[in-house]
Order: C-alpha cells, then structure tokens, then sequence
C-alpha cells in the first residue's frame, strides 16, 4: 500500500512538473532563456537519471510541436537527447550528494552543472542544425561551422541564464519539494547536514 501511495505521489509531481515546464516553455519569453532543463535536472535529482532523461525527452517532443518559435522538424531528435541528457546529470549528481556539507557548494556546483548542461545541449542542436544544412547540400565542415557560429549568441545567453536558474532556485525548490512531498523520503540525507549554512 505505501508503495503504491509512493507511485501515485510520483506520478503526480512528475505531471504537474511537466505541465509546468511546458506551459513555462510556451509562453514567449527571450530566446534562449527556459526553465526545461531546470526543471529535467530537478526530475533527474530526485528520481533518477532514467527518470530525468524521459521527462526531458517527454517535454522536448511535445514542444518541437508546440513551441511558439515553430515546429522543430529534423532538431527534434537533438533536443530530445540533449535534454535527456541534463536529466542524467541531475541523477549522477545525486549519487554524490551525500559527500557534500555546504549549502553554498551546493548552489555553486548546481550552477555549474546548469552551464554545463546548456553548453552539451547546444553542442548537440547545432550539429542537429548543421545535419539540415548538409541535407540541403552544403558541405559538412562549412554546415558545422555555420550552426555553430550563428548558435553562439544565444549559447552564451542560454549558458549564463542557467548558471543564474541552476545556482539560485535548485536548493529551494529542492527543499521545498522535499517538505511537499516527503519530509526527506524523496533524496536528502536523512540528517539533512548538506543543507546547512
């Protein structure tokens, strides 16, 4: 029966987690700023790199179909996996919490790993950009280098909107998540010592 209660209770945060971040994704906003991987690594964190890859597969399919900047077309497959890919992070990160004592460690690696996590996931769109300009003939290096070159403004944008989301509302939205769903049955230690300033 608990574990039922436990599935049900996952299922449900997961849900509105994604109706969250795809109702977030889909209001006009500046480009490049999104609160996706924020909230896959979240997903990845609490359950799991299995966990955060599907929701972030989940949410970038339904918004290569939805997202007021049009349909994603042959990107869709990239940004599904570089998204998968910011949910496997949160899940690796989470087997090396239990090492960490420092609230302020906490933010400051989070942040790095929300750079991080847009930096591979542009890498990845780019070459999804640049196979569609070698579909249309160009040449594979000059393509490559094309994506690359008109990608890196909005990298920078995207690279320095998720330090600032990664490294300010992880640990809240950690404990507040916590406290919601499971006072510390969701990842914390069970002291809770790494939250202390």
């Amino acid at each position: 029966m608990k574990l039922q209660h436990s599935n049900t209770r996952k299922l449900a945060l997961l849900s509105v987690l994604a109706a969250l971040c795809l109702a977030i994704q889909l209001t006009p906003r500046p480009p490049n700023v999104e609160f996706t991987s924020f909230f896959t690594f979240i997903v990845g964190l609490i359950y799991g790199a299995l966990n955060g890859a599907f929701f972030g597969c989940f949410v970038m399919f339904v918004n290569g179909f939805l997202s007021p900047y049009g349909f994603s077309g042959l990107n869709m497959p990239f940004q599904m996996v570089g998204m998968a890919i910011t949910g496997i992070l949160g899940g690796v990160y989470k087997s090396h919490i239990s090492e960490r004592d420092n609230s302020a460690r906490f933010c400051i690696e989070a942040a790095i790993l929300g750079a991080f996590s847009a930096l591979i996931f542009d890498l990845i769109t780019n070459a999804g950009v640049s196979f569609s300009y070698i579909l249309a003939g160009m040449d594979p290096i000059l393509a490559l280098l094309t994506a690359v070159a008109y990608g890196t403004f909005f990298s920078i944008i995207h690279i320095s909107s998720n330090t600032t989301v990664f490294g300010v509302l992880t640990l809240p939205s950690i404990k507040a998540l916590d406290n919601l769903i499971g006072g510390g049955e969701l990842w914390l230690r069970k002291d809770h010592s790494y939250l202390q300033h």
